[in-house]
């Protein structure tokens, strides 16, 4: 065999040889991807939110994409499985007793008042003060009455138009009305350091563009405050007012505040230790009902 010939078939030699060696590694290759693919796991999906009842008043909420709202839904989902969930939303009636105290200028007025206080959902509030217990406070849908010896007087104007103000910003008020409208909105306003605990805040706003910014405790998913401003309809001036709940207590499946503090534009007005409490009690409807003649209450400032 001639030289060129030898040479031709060295390199044809050399070439199988090189595309063997070429075929086994990819061989090995592909078995090690095979057995890596089949030994590692697939990769962990995002944690899913915790899903909310569709008759919750914040279920609207939950397709938002906004992170702000979102983040506000969650805050409020978290504090209404805390408060009960559907115990605390359905909650008919309330009866708690306890006594109440008054504060001028940050200073307690007067030794304090024992009170019974009886509530239905929605607007029936009567609330019984003095050990006999014949001092009557009487709410009833946009109506009040003061019960006494004397009879039945419509209660004061001023004080009607405060009274329906708290009440029209209570948080139950917020929970199961201002939260179901279609055109509420909710934002997550941060942190907030409330009562020496780091909170998180947040507003809901109505349709009206009244507003209630809540703080709620991150760890117990507990409110710690509740605040909103009004204009004053005498001065004009913007008035804050706030409300402290603390010392929770389960009681009959809600975390119920057993100590509530009003505060007014920074100063304490007043304070209320609840000693009982007890839920759907089924009260019957003379408890929200007047007794004998009613007659008008004077204004403020004029003689009784």
């Amino acid at each position: 065999m001639c030289l060129q010939s030898q040479k031709a078939v060295a390199q044809t030699q050399t070439a199988l040889e090189i595309m063997r060696k070429v075929a086994i590694f990819g061989f090995f290759v592909l078995a090690a991807a095979s057995v890596l693919a089949q030994t590692t796991p697939p990769p962990a999906t995002p944690a899913l939110t915790p899903t909310t009842p569709a008759a919750w008043p914040i279920a609207h909420f939950a397709s938002t994409k906004d992170p702000s709202v979102q983040k506000a839904f969650q805050i409020l989902n978290d504090m209404i499985k805390a408060l009960g969930g559907d115990t605390y939303l359905n909650v008919r009636d309330v009866k708690t007793e306890g006594r109440g105290y008054a504060f001028y200028h940050g200073q307690p007025s007067g030794q304090g008042n024992l009170f019974w206080r009886f509530w239905e959902w929605p607007d029936k509030e009567r609330v019984e003060f003095t050990k006999q217990r014949d001092v009557i406070e009487l709410f009833v849908g946009d109506k009040g009455y003061e019960i006494t010896y004397k009879g039945t007087a419509t209660q004061d104007p001023k004080e009607m138009q405060d009274y329906l103000r708290r009440r029209d910003h209570s948080l139950e008020w917020v929970v199961r009305k201002w939260l179901a409208a279609p055109d509420t909105m909710i934002l997550y306003d941060g942190t907030a350091m409330v009562e020496q605990k780091l909170t998180d805040e947040v507003t809901i706003l109505n349709s009206t563009n009244d507003s209630v910014t809540l703080s709620v405790d991150p760890r117990s998913h507990l409110p710690v405050r509740k605040t909103y401003s009004y204009r004053d309809p005498l001065d004009r001036q913007l008035d804050d007012e706030a409300e402290v709940f603390s010392n929770y207590r389960l009681v009959q499946g809600i975390q119920t505040p057993m100590s509530v503090v009003r505060h007014r534009n920074g100063e304490m007005t007043s304070q209320r230790f609840i000693t009982s409490v007890t839920y759907n009690n089924g009260f019957p409807p003379t408890m929200f009902e007047t007794k004998g003649l009613t007659y008008n209450q004077p204004k403020s400032g004029e003689r009784k």
